[in-house]
């Protein structure tokens, strides 16, 4: 019997997919809506959404950079 290699749970890394920067800039606008939409009814979550969008920032800003 031969060994099989399972690739479930595997990660693809972000920089391998060529659309990366479109994706990651729909992601980062996505964060910032769903974080100004629920301004006025969960602050937590609103944090996380925030905190989510400056980390996607920060990686935009880096791939560009490069």
């Amino acid at each position: 019997m031969e060994k099989q290699y399972c690739k479930v749970g595997t990660i693809t890394p972000i920089a391998a997919n060529r659309n990366a920067v479109t994706m990651l800039e729909y992601q980062y606008q996505n964060f910032l809506d769903k974080a100004s939409n629920m301004e006025y009814t969960d602050a937590k979550l609103v944090e996380f959404f925030e905190q989510k969008a400056e980390k996607i920032q920060k990686i935009l800003e880096n791939m560009l950079k490069a």
